[in-house]
């Protein structure tokens, strides 16, 4: 075979790894696809060969994966941000290359012990494979997006999210994946395979660990501002501020939820009583609003927040805590990379983990701005007292930096995958879509068109309880999975030097 096969053998596999967290076709995961995508790498990985080559063949794999999982990064540093198209694509290229590197030392880690492992070759590769991820998803503030796991929100191992949350479903995955990829050599292995998926049928059956809080109507905003427009003062701010105040003062519900950054400017750069007028609103009757702006001063630094208004209360705010970078803050030593550019308030200040929910109506609402939802771990700092816990998520986003692509339907996975795991509805709010909301079992219940100007009503039920996620994730992380997975390949590593090197 020639040598250059088993890498286009890798890119390809790569392919199908970023199409099944949400296929170009539907915007749907494809659970099967992952799987099939993932042993395929296992497969490679499990032959007889050098860890050179095993690092090679999942960086191949990874980096062809990532690229293909946000491109549309591109869209947002070109198009938004005016990067030149040629360093655009090389920071795209060379993020997912970078981040690659973890799970191509897992490669190579797994072909130094894949003979010694015999029967336990699946349970390593899957504990490397996740270890990779969950150092994608900690180190220079995390970028985990695209992670296996999201592919399963439909799937057998759907049953495993409020257990052991999505980096464990990747786990489960992983082992599913290598098992049917060992199964011409150790059919036990497929067996094992089996089991795994049954198990995450048969979760679910148990029953739910929340109940219900009640319901309440709200409604939800999209100004569908062009992102090309939206921070400009002849033409997108004008329109944000009469939309956005005028469906502030119309709206019915008891409950108004506008997006990120849909009032874009500071408080203080705002026309005289605008937001004293939307304020006034909400601080007598039955009425509360979570609006998107940003806060702060010079000297006092910025910040991506959400103020809550309602009556009979100081004004609420949260803080966004995880900030992109180059968006919202400038990593060390990149400022040259960001002065390139031309976004908006790239510099902000970092709110604290676990901030306080806003109570309204009966019901706790947690706010996390844009893709904080996508790190479950740090949402689930607030579920540590089940008396203080949310019972309704809210995410507030500006998608609109990517266009019209597959990010949309990705980041709609994570919300989903987020509601599964603490069993909490979730309302997204949002400049250009998905503006839905999503009930305690991932499904969307109600759903607006995308990229159009347009209102949002419907009823949310919120949520009471305590997930098993939601209960060990709140007080220790994910060190519970980082001690485990570290514990297996030990494990793995000791076998192997009690069998000898390998021939």
């Amino acid at each position: 075979m020639p040598r250059v096969v088993p890498f286009a053998v890798a890119l390809l596999a790569g392919l199908a790894q970023a199409v099944s967290i949400a296929a170009f076709w539907s915007g749907q995961p494809q659970w099967w696809l992952q799987l099939l995508s993932l042993a395929v790498l296992a497969w490679q990985l499990g032959r007889d060969g050098s860890p050179r080559r095993a690092f090679l063949l999942a960086w191949m794999f990874s980096t062809t994966w990532q690229t293909a999982v946000y491109w549309w990064l591109f869209i947002s540093l070109h198009t938004y941000g005016g990067l030149a198209a040629p360093l655009a694509v090389l920071a795209v290229v060379g993020l997912a290359a970078f981040l690659s590197l973890y799970y191509a030392l897992a490669g190579a880690l797994f072909c130094v012990v894949a003979r010694a492992s015999r029967g336990w070759g699946p349970l390593v590769f899957a504990a490397l494979w996740t270890l990779g991820e969950l150092l994608r998803v900690t180190l220079f503030t995390g970028f985990p997006w695209g992670a296996g796991g999201y592919a399963h929100l439909g799937g057998p191992l759907a049953g495993y999210a409020p257990w052991i949350g999505v980096h464990g479903m990747t786990f489960a995955a992983a082992f599913v994946a290598a098992a049917v990829a060992g199964a011409l050599q150790r059919p036990s292995a497929a067996a094992a395979g089996l089991a795994v998926m049954a198990l995450g049928l048969a979760l679910p059956l148990a029953g739910e660990f929340s109940t219900s809080s009640g319901r309440l109507a709200v409604t939800l905003l999209q100004g569908n501002i062009p992102q090309d427009e939206k921070f400009q003062r002849g033409s997108g701010i004008p329109l944000a501020l009469e939309w956005y105040g005028r469906q502030l003062q119309e709206a019915t519900t008891p409950l108004v939820v506008a997006p990120e950054t849909a009032i874009p400017l500071l408080p203080k750069q705002l026309p005289d009583g605008y937001l004293a007028a939307v304020s006034k609103r909400y601080s007598a009757g039955t009425q509360a609003a979570l609006i998107g702006i940003p806060l702060g001063s010079l000297s006092d630094g910025y910040s991506n927040s959400v103020i809550g208004l309602k009556p009979g209360a100081p004004d609420y705010r949260y803080d966004k805590h995880h900030l992109v970078p180059f968006g919202e803050f400038i990593p060390p030593l990149f400022r040259w990379f960001t002065e390139m550019m031309n976004i908006p308030l790239g510099d902000f200040n970092r709110g604290a983990v676990g901030q306080p929910s806003f109570d309204w109506g009966g019901q706790r609402f947690a706010p996390n701005i844009c893709y904080e939802d996508l790190f479950g771990e740090e949402l689930g700092r607030r579920f540590g007292d089940a008396a203080t816990a949310p019972t309704v998520f809210v995410n507030v986003s500006n998608i609109g930096w990517f266009g019209n692509t597959i990010a949309i339907d990705q980041h709609l996975q994570i919300s989903r995958l987020r509601a599964l795991e603490f069993e909490r509805p979730m309302l997204r709010a949002t400049n250009t879509g998905a503006t839905v909301i999503i009930d305690h079992h991932g499904q969307v219940t109600y759903s607006l068109q995308r990229f159009i100007r347009g209102v949002l009503t419907g009823e949310v039920e919120g949520r009471n309880g305590i997930t098993p996620y939601a209960w060990w994730v709140s007080r220790v992380g994910l060190w519970p999975l980082w001690l485990l997975f570290s514990a297996i390949v030990a494990i793995a590593l000791w076998r192997r030097g009690r069998a000898g090197p390998r021939p």
